[in-house]
């Protein structure tokens, strides 16, 4: 991860006193995207580096607050201490770590500068000490584990992985606490992985290609070996390339659109695989989205690419329902369906401490309603691609075996199906069903 130093001119102090109010507002509920989105441009970088090594290292830290401080402090300290105690924890990986006196220092500093945190400076002080005497322990003291170690996860969602992954459970734990790679797609109209490999080494920058994932071929994946910010990225203002997991670089490939083909991106903020099918083919794509808000990022992303032309509509409207729809039938829908996101915990580490066990029964049902509606709108040997960011199988193979067990005109096609968390890409499931007949 680059320096967090070198991240901001923010002071240290005031970074840590917003990420851990970022913090408090994801324990309350609210998606630290939402939170993050609120700040100015020259807080987020720092802010968001903060929050979430402080999310993805919440057992850990949780261990020694617990160990050090026998009454569970308020939670405004709780929150302070578990964005600066992360700080040292990164010091066994990290050769630019701020040093033990700078962490404490600025800790006990964003403590003096909020008031529901001043009085608990001197156990903020006490608490850091003692943290940073335990990285370096002296001979037979007790030394804090090394990394990775397994993310937060409620019991439930525990529970869930246990029962469907019981050989796999922990390797999935632990891979998603590991913070995720920059992987990037490369926009093939302009130029090959090859050619855009050139172009990063000469800007100092290290790549790998990523061949494959799940079997199929990605022709324009590479992962940094060091992520940078994306305006460092050569020409990446002028659409060369755009920041994708390899997984979910999947969805276009295998929806694999032809020129001419009328085209449905059902749930498509941000864009991305709207971007990417159009990357592919010159077809007549429609892009719907329901949050008005993220609906503008679809428009964003398709002019950094140069994409945005008569070809393609932008369109509000709820993929369950057919009232936004004007009756023609698609050749291709690709359905990334909402659902608990339990695949991309690794890039979103608030997600474990957002979802309810309920929310799955909710999702499945919304998941089918957009199923149906879709089906409908698809021409006679037409393709439907249903693909979400989750590894519960309640929100993939269980879907996929509903949807072909009441759509008797449905066949389905090979597809990877449920794809795990890896070092190079995210959690997914994809199923393929074409429409035999009307």
């Amino acid at each position: 991860m680059t320096d967090q130093k070198k991240l901001s001119s923010l002071p240290l102090y005031e970074a840590i006193t917003i990420a851990a109010q970022a913090v408090g507002e994801v324990l309350s509920g609210r998606s630290l995207t939402e939170v993050l989105d609120e700040l100015e441009p020259h807080e987020r970088p720092i802010v968001q580096s903060l929050s979430f090594d402080a999310l993805r290292k919440w057992v850990r830290s949780h261990e020694l607050i617990k160990e050090l401080i026998p009454k569970a402090p308020p939670p405004e300290v709780d929150h302070l201490l578990s964005v600066a105690i992360p700080l040292f924890l990164r010091s066994n990986v990290d050769d630019n770590s701020y040093a033990t006196h700078t962490i404490v220092d600025q800790a006990v500093k964003a403590c003096s500068e909020y008031d529901k945190t001043m009085y608990a400076k001197g156990l903020v002080n006490a608490v850091l000490r003692k943290v940073s005497l335990m990285e370096k322990p002296a001979e037979g003291e007790k030394a804090y584990p090394p990394d990775p170690i397994p993310m937060f996860a409620p019991p439930w969602w525990r529970a869930n992985l246990k029962r469907n992954y019981p050989k796999a459970w922990q390797a999935i734990l632990f891979s998603q606490a590991k913070r995720a790679p920059l992987i990037l797609r490369v926009n093939q109209r302009q130029y090959t992985r090859t050619e855009y490999q050139a172009l990063l080494s000469e800007a100092g920058i290290t790549s790998t290609p990523i061949d494959e994932v799940a079997g199929i071929v990605l022709p324009g994946a590479l992962v940094l070996g060091a992520p940078v910010p994306v305006g460092e990225l050569p020409h990446f203002y002028s659409g060369a390339v755009s920041v994708q997991d390899a997984g979910a670089q999947l969805a276009a490939l295998l929806l694999a659109p032809k020129a001419g083909e009328l085209v449905l991106d059902a749930c498509a903020a941000p864009g991305g695989k709207t971007a990417h099918l159009l990357e592919l083919a010159e077809c007549k794509m429609t892009a719907l989205e329901l949050d008005g808000e993220r609906i503008g990022k679809i428009s964003g992303n398709l002019d950094r690419l140069h994409l945005h032309a008569d070809n393609v509509k932008i369109v509000r409207g709820d993929a369950s329902k057919a009232a936004w729809w004007d009756g023609a039938l698609f050749d291709k829908i690709l359905l990334d369906a909402p659902c608990s996101a339990s695949g991309i915990v690794s890039r979103h580490p608030d997600i474990p401490f957002l979802r309810r066990e309920a929310d799955i029964k909710s999702l499945q049902q919304r998941q089918r309603a957009i199923l149906s509606q879709a089906w409908k709108m698809l021409k006679p040997n037409g393709l439907m691609l249903y693909v979400t960011c989750s590894i519960f199988p309640e929100e993939g193979e269980e879907q996929a075996l509903w949807f072909a067990a009441e759509h008797s005109n449905a066949v389905r096609l090979g597809a990877p199906g449920q794809i795990l968390p890896t070092a190079v890409n995210d959690g997914f499931f994809y199923a393929l069903f074409k429409k035999n007949g009307p």
